[in-house]
């Protein structure tokens, strides 16, 4: 069009720059910025929202500088920023542009309920979410709806299950279709609450299902013992044709370590591969964990040796652990100088005492007090412990 000298209105300039936005190329978004600044379209609301969209997209850095630059915004302006600054990961950033919107509408509440839950403050997105509701009476959407399940679903607490079934009520009060989104997000905050048998009968009466869907059940029921519904909800998925991926085999290598299911565990790990799946760290965690406890220490060790990536501090302190409860220290030794290597005083106080200890059982109490004296030295902490009940 432009070769040819054919006009350009706001429609194409919005279609081009939708369609080149998940391109996530900075160059591309400049060069389309500077032929909208020479058709004095910059002015033009609707182009100046998306164009800010597509910079939060490919580089945020020139996203504010658009956003101090606008002199016209509309609400979905505010909320684009509030979007860009929460994936960015700046969310005091965020509520300070939320708080400065001169007009907010139920996408800005959304946005910034979003930004609280991304952020994992999970008292100040219900505390948005209730400010929504209750002060300023907006119904919330879809997206707002999904958004504080899936905190509740994260915090896995009373508090969590309380706004949870709340907002569960709130579905069913209005008459909202179980969607696969609301629906899947509902059996995942069941199901991490521990409660099953209100995650089955979500599940149940969803008429349509995808693999998260799925994964959320196997997941949950994994995550709180229930590992014998778990492998047979797995079984009931692949029943239905449906591909796992690699969080579903998460669950269930999960379900399989934590019920001593050896055999089970070989095969379900086999089978990542077998449906295309790249194993990941915390495929080869939970097998370290299912060999370890069940005093399989050699094929514990053979798992870290042939893993694509790095171990890292959890799946050694799993196999020291294990080496502790059988009393292999030998097995032990093999990769103790390794860990000290790369443990972080600040952060895994605990694998240090655990190698300590080890020492002292296989009496060898100058090595404990070498790791003790290095604890004292680099001021290493160990994490304290947390519960939801109160003394």
């Amino acid at each position: 069009m432009h070769r040819q000298s054919i006009p350009l209105n706001s429609f194409s300039i919005l279609f081009t720059l939708k369609s080149c936005t998940p391109l996530h190329n900075s160059n591309l978004i400049a060069h389309l910025h500077s032929h909208i600044l020479k058709l004095g379209f910059i002015s033009h609301v609707y182009v100046a929202s998306s164009l800010l969209y597509a910079y939060v997209v490919a580089s945020f850095d020139d996203a504010r500088k658009l956003f101090d630059e606008t002199p016209y915004r509309n609400t979905v302006t505010w909320n684009t920023m509030i979007t860009g600054y929460s994936r960015s990961g700046d969310v005091n950033k965020a509520y300070a542009v939320f708080k400065a919107m001169p007009l907010r509408d139920v996408a800005s509440w959304s946005a910034m309920t979003a930004a609280f839950m991304n952020s994992r403050k999970w008292s100040s997105g219900f505390e948005c979410f209730r400010e929504m509701v209750a002060k300023e009476r907006f119904k919330p959407d879809q997206l707002t709806v999904g958004s504080v399940l899936w905190g509740c679903a994260q915090l896995g607490s009373p508090l969590g299950l309380l706004v949870g079934r709340s907002v569960h009520a709130f579905i069913v009060k209005n008459g909202w279709d179980l969607s696969v989104e609301i629906g899947s997000v509902l059996v995942d905050m069941y199901a991490k609450c521990g409660l099953l048998k209100f995650a089955c009968i979500v599940f149940n009466l969803m008429q349509q299902r995808n693999v998260m869907t799925w994964t959320a059940l196997i997941c949950g029921s994994a995550q709180h013992g229930y590992s014998d519904e778990t492998l047979s909800f797995f079984e009931a998925m692949q029943e239905m044709g449906m591909r796992p991926n690699e969080m579903t085999f998460t669950g269930i290598l999960n379900a399989c370590a934590r019920k001593g299911l050896v055999e089970e565990g070989r095969k379900y790990f086999n089978m990542i591969e077998q449906y295309g799946v790249e194993p990941r760290i915390q495929h080869y965690g939970c097998m370290v964990d299912l060999f370890g406890k069940a005093g399989l220490l050699e094929e514990a060790y053979q798992v870290i040796r042939m893993m694509k990536v790095e171990p890292n501090v959890i799946i050694w302190g799993s196999f020291l652990s294990a080496c502790k409860e059988y009393k292999q220290f030998q097995m032990a030794e093999r990769v103790i100088e390794q860990v000290l290597k790369m443990v972080k005083p600040e952060s895994d106080g605990g694998v240090y005492s655990l190698i300590s200890d080890l020492y002292v059982l296989n009496d060898k109490w100058d090595d404990a007090e070498r790791v003790r004296k290095l604890m004292v030295n680099q001021n290493v902490r160990k994490s304290r412990g947390s519960s939801f009940i109160r003394s």
